[in-house]
């Protein structure tokens, strides 16, 4: 029996049938989706899930003691059923936490780990032993659908901030699923998009979050991506999978399929894809036909076996958990809106105009009335209520314009009545925008005659299934005209306007700024957003988000927008069923390892704001900032003095980037090495700040040696603010190459792939 007998005596008791079993889930069993649009399942697996609306389960072998573990969706919050039965007297709404770019624009793993263990506490008292989640793709193009979902455009502050949310999650004894494993940085043709990448870009850029992930937190699963990588589905890539997951990170936990993902079960689980999501006969039968045949061999099916029922020896079902059902989502959705608070980014703050000062705001956009607290798609949670800015402004002590307030209420309800009924499927989709409510120049002028402040928000939703197109970074002609029109009635009434930014992923900003006098980015930030913008905007939160991702002039200002997301191969066309395929695509990254502000730094493209840019209502002081010695000999200390030199409370965010030598390999002109937020500063109080750089630090990957290598020379320190705010740096030297870690040769693309070059 599991949990009396060893795992290896328990894996030896079962038969050939009850392990393949075991790597098969028991299909999917969500309410809503259609009749024949998904392949066959057993019929004894055709019974509800244990917790409604969950993702899938796991088989159980009763003989053995090895219970069914469920899995849910939500790196944003628990994706389940709100309702069970149409029993609305009972609910089971989950919080809403603030996406993972927001989280990411805190640079606060502490704060996220705090998120974490909010988060992890719903997933146990409703019945769940695995989220999958965190997702942790780089942000490569800022159209990319699901960037809401994750991080950064940059690995260290993905890999840190998954390692946090997943001890947090974890540390309440239910298990995580980091995603998508790997190179999954667009969701056009997801499923049958082959990504052409170089060894290089792929190890620096792609996979080193997930490997920070991997040996801070431990995630007990990871869940490998829909995508190709140089020929071969992610699922069924032994280098991946086993070389690089296993053997070289030390992974402990088990790998399941995205659901339906790859093609061929059995080469996914002599890749060490262990688990086969959400699961169908065709692939049960396939992989029992191959153990016989000896296409499968005992040894790889017993080790992806003993891997499942690792994890599940872990789990709050495996240890008779009584959840409650009744998690304390009072307590979760204060954790949510001090998180989201935390991550706002102020990016303008011209005169000051930031706090608001006066009472009477005049709140103009559809999104002041209606927040988007997510992404739509798996990362969609259903929450019990939404706090809009409108309400959260009224909370806060504000008088809204009530005639704006009418007016939008009314239009809103009218669009929505209009709106087609939300099916299972579209529900997964991000719904169509609604049309901005045309203002008239009456309004406008009576509005800033009885307002103290204008007010703008401007919304951006996207999610599972598709990318934003060039149309959704720019500003339709209609929220340029509110722009412009609002603009230009307040200031002539001598009244200030602020533009509060409620979006998911980069927008154009550089031709409307200099109309408005305060931008404050929002991001999506969960169920109790509309009192965190308030917060921020009155000033009892001072701002303290830094930028995770660079926002570019303009679209074509990003390397690779020519080339996103990838195009069909030719000759081929789309499968009939969408839940079952799509149609064959490619994609080359030949934009290297110059992603996102690596490339805007080296290539001299200015953007409109930069990685790691975020005001305050504060100012401070960076002094007495030292390095241990000017020599490196495997380990140097970076220390720095941070003052508060305003009139406010506040924390800043420090950045320490890297700028190594390029005589052996082609380098970005600086990278990111480590980062801290200090506490609230108090006016005049100080923090001392120390990093630790280690030969890790200092290596590049070099493809020919396949070697991490730190090559001779003189090494620059930055620190600053963001990264080309630079307040402090210095230099070392290292007088002979280091070669930090031999690897394995994996991943290799058949061929040379043409990626841009630094000149020299």
């Amino acid at each position: 029996m599991l949990g009396k007998s060893p795992v290896k005596d328990v894996v030896a008791a079962m038969t050939i049938e009850e392990k393949v079993k075991l790597l098969v889930g028991m299909g999917f069993n969500i309410e809503g989706i259609p009749a024949g649009m998904l392949p066959p399942v057993a019929p004894e697996d055709k019974i509800p899930e244990k917790v409604a609306g969950a993702a899938g389960r796991l088989h159980a072998i009763p003989r053995l003691g090895i219970p069914t573990i469920t899995v849910a969706d939500g790196p944003a919050g628990v994706r389940i059923n709100p309702i069970r039965h149409k029993d609305s007297t009972k609910t089971y709404y989950a919080t809403a936490f603030p996406v993972g770019t927001l989280l990411a624009s805190s640079w606060d793993t502490a704060l996220v780990r705090r998120v974490g263990m909010a988060f992890g506490h719903e997933v146990k008292e409703y019945g769940v032993d695995v989220l999958l989640g965190p997702g942790m793709n780089i942000q490569r193009n800022p159209l990319g659908g699901r960037n809401f979902e994750y991080f950064s455009e940059d690995p260290i502050i993905s890999g840190n901030m998954a390692a946090a949310i997943v001890k947090g999650i974890q540390s309440n004894g239910v298990g995580t699923s980091i995603k998508h494993f790997v190179a999954n940085n667009a969701e056009y043709n997801r499923t049958a998009l082959n990504t052409f990448v170089s060894e290089r870009a792929m190890r620096e850029i792609y996979l080193k979050g997930f490997e920070i992930a991997v040996k801070k937190a431990q995630p007990w699963t990871v869940m490998s991506s829909y995508n190709l990588v140089n020929g071969t589905y992610t699922s069924q890539n032994r280098d991946l999978l086993t070389t690089i997951l296993r053997n070289e990170w030390g992974f402990k936990g088990f790998v399941m399929t995205d659901w339906f993902g790859g093609k061929d079960a059995v080469a996914q689980v002599n890749a060490g894809n262990d688990l086969m999501m959400p699961g169908t006969l065709t692939q049960t039968n396939a992989i029992l036909a191959a153990v016989k045949s000896g296409a499968i061999s005992k040894a790889q099916l017993d080790a992806d076996v003993t891997h499942i029922l690792t994890v599940i020896l872990q789990t709050p079902t495996f240890k008779n958990y009584k959840y409650s059902d009744k998690p304390n989502l009072a307590a979760d959705a204060m954790v949510s809106r001090t998180a989201a608070a935390e991550g706002m980014v102020l990016l303008k703050n011209k005169y000051n105009v930031l706090p608001l000062s006066g009472t009477n705001v005049a709140l103009f956009g559809n999104n002041g009335y209606n927040l988007i607290t997510g992404g739509s798609g798996s990362g969609m949670v259903n929450k019990a209520y939404v706090i809009s800015l409108n309400k959260g402004l009224q909370n806060s002590g504000y008088s809204v314009d009530p005639l704006l307030s009418d007016s939008y209420g009314a239009y809103l309800a009218d669009a929505k009545s209009k709106m087609p009924k939300p099916t299972m499927l579209s529900m997964f989709m991000a719904p169509p925008p609604i049309a901005e409510m045309p203002l008239t120049p009456e309004i406008l002028k009576s509005r800033s005659a009885a307002s103290d402040v204008a007010v703008i928000s401007i919304g951006r939703i996207a999610g599972e299934g598709a990318d934003r197109k060039p149309d959704d970074f720019n500003l339709s002609r209609v929220e340029l005209d509110m722009i412009d029109n609002v603009s230009n009635a307040f200031h002539a009434a001598g009244k200030k306007v602020v533009v509060v930014l409620n979006i998911g992923g980069v927008i154009e900003t550089a031709s409307w700024r200099d109309k408005v006098d305060g931008i404050l980015l929002a991001w999506q930030p969960g169920l109790e957003g509309g009192n965190a913008i308030a917060n921020v905007l009155r000033g009892k939160v001072n701002p303290s988000g830094k930028l995770a991702v660079t926002f570019p002039v303009k679209y074509m200002d990003v390397p690779n927008a020519k080339d996103f997301p990838g195009k069909p191969l030719p000759g081929t066309t789309a499968p009939a069923n969408p839940m079952l395929g799509a149609q064959p695509s490619e994609v080359t990254y030949d934009d290297g390892i110059f992603v996102g502000y690596r490339y805007f730094n080296t290539f001299n493209v200015k953007p409109a704001f930069e990685f790691g840019y975020g005001m305050s209502y504060t100012d401070f002081g960076y002094s007495k900032f030292a390095l241990s010695s000017n020599k490196f000999n495997g380990r140097l200390t970076a220390t720095v003095l941070v003052t508060n030199k305003g009139k406010v409370a506040g924390k800043e965010v420090v950045q320490l980037y890297i700028s190594a030598p390029s005589k052996m390999m082609q380098k970005p002109e600086s990278e990111l090495k480590g980062f801290a937020k200090t506490r609230l500063l108090k006016p005049g109080e100080a923090q001392l700040l120390t990093f630790i750089i280690s030969a890790a630090d200092l290596a590049s990957f070099d493809t020919s040696s396949e070697s991490w290598m730190a090559e001779a020379g003189d090494y620059k320190i930055k620190i600053g603010a963001s990264s080309t705010d630079i307040k402090k740096d210095g230099s070392f030297n290292l007088a002979k190459p280091i070669t930090v870690e031999h690897v394995h040769k994996a991943l290799a693309p058949s061929g040379p792939i043409n990626e841009i070059v630094r000149a020299q």
